[in-house]
């Protein structure tokens, strides 16, 4: 139990110190980050996609079988994302944005990014306490999907009023909400039998939901053949790298 503890909340110390990455912006400005962006996204739609078929599913279904509740519970990991996603663009604001006054919208994508980094705290834990390379598979999935979306959330902040450096620290407080969401989850699962039954399809549903809903959306947008084919490598590249994961454990 040591050893999950340790790896759990290192894997949650790195994931929080990605909410940093917004840093990057400031220092390369001259850098288009658009295409960057893409091939970001496109890799991580992969290895949620990859993480959730190919580690958190089967290890379910090993473990526990194919049963209604598995189903039941990967569906509500789906329900629940998309709750938390009609949470966080409920809100809008029609006063002018400035330092003094930042957008609702900049606070809700706050709120929501906060509530969003304790549930990847909880999946990571949740998914070492099933197992450790499941652990570090899903750490990989949550830190590839972190990446883009924290230089954007950063970016959000920004235009909703906030400076840089209270951007760059309100955006690193959030990240630590996912070592507080690890912990409790550490604790319960060392108490509730078979907790991972809940936490592994529901893992996989939040994973579906976000690569589904979310991050390949956003890839359509771009219509330039060569900017798309590269959304194709990189979507494959980042099935690749959880497919890789099973040859290396």
């Amino acid at each position: 139990m040591l050893n999950i503890w340790i790896y759990s909340i290192i894997s949650v110390l790195i994931v929080s110190l990605i909410s940093l990455l917004g840093a990057i912006t400031l220092l390369f400005k001259i850098i288009k980050f658009k295409s960057i962006m893409y091939f970001l996204v496109s890799f991580a739609a992969g290895a949620l996609l990859g993480d959730a078929f190919i580690h958190l599913l089967p290890e379910a279904v090993e473990e526990f079988g194919f049963t209604l509740q598995l189903s039941l519970f990967l569906l509500l990991g789906i329900l629940i994302f998309f709750i938390l996603e009609k949470f966080i663009h409920w809100n809008h604001c029609h006063v002018p944005t400035s330092k003094e006054h930042p957008h609702p919208f900049a606070i809700m994508n706050l709120v929501g990014d906060g509530l969003h980094n304790f549930v990847d705290g909880m999946i990571i834990a949740g998914s070492y306490l099933a197992s450790i390379p499941l652990g570090i598979a899903t750490t990989i999935a949550v830190i590839l999907h972190e990446i883009p979306q924290e230089i954007g959330d950063f970016g959000i902040l920004i235009h909703g009023g906030f400076s840089k450096k209270k951007a760059l620290a309100f955006n690193f407080l959030s990240g630590l909400l996912a070592i507080i969401g690890a912990i409790i989850v550490l604790i319960i699962g060392a108490s509730v039998k078979n907790f991972s039954l809940f936490l592994v399809p529901f893992t996989a549903g939040g994973f579906i939901y976000i690569a589904s809903s979310d991050l390949i959306p956003e890839l359509h947008k771009e219509t330039e053949p060569s900017i798309s084919f590269m959304q194709l490598i990189a979507f494959i590249l980042g099935i690749g790298v959880m497919v890789g994961l099973l040859l290396v454990g």
